[in-house]
């Protein structure tokens, strides 16, 4: 089943993981929002500078961002009312995973990379 991702922390340099993130979902035919401080197009997709100004239903919202700049944007994530929020490593907060689950929303400290490989993102 194909799902709607939002990347944040998008990136376009090749060696980043967000950049790898936003391959393999694409290869597994998820639809994909890259979501970056320029807001540019990543990977011939529409890139945006903030998640509120994704228009489409997201599914699942995938974290390269470290802590301290996330807290900026817990609002606007909580906003569009993602079904969970996968904090990739590097980026966990159990303060953010708190607030998270405190709003019905799932909240995983796992690889975006490792659980498309491994048939666990769903």
């Amino acid at each position: 089943m194909a799902l709607s991702v939002a990347i944040i922390g998008a990136s376009h340099k090749a060696q980043r993981y967000a950049y790898k993130a936003q391959v393999m979902l694409m290869d597994y035919k998820h639809t994909v929002f890259p979501v970056s401080g320029n807001g540019r197009e990543i990977l011939g997709v529409e890139g945006y500078n903030s998640i509120k100004q994704i228009t489409h239903p997201v599914d699942t919202v995938t974290f390269y961002l470290n802590a301290g700049l996330h807290e900026n944007i817990k609002q606007d994530v909580l906003s569009i009312k993602p079904r969970r929020i996968i904090f990739n490593p590097g980026t966990e907060s159990t303060k953010l995973e708190q607030f998270y689950q405190q709003h019905g929303i799932e909240t995983l400290e796992a690889c975006t990379l490792v659980m498309l490989r491994t048939d666990q993102f769903e």
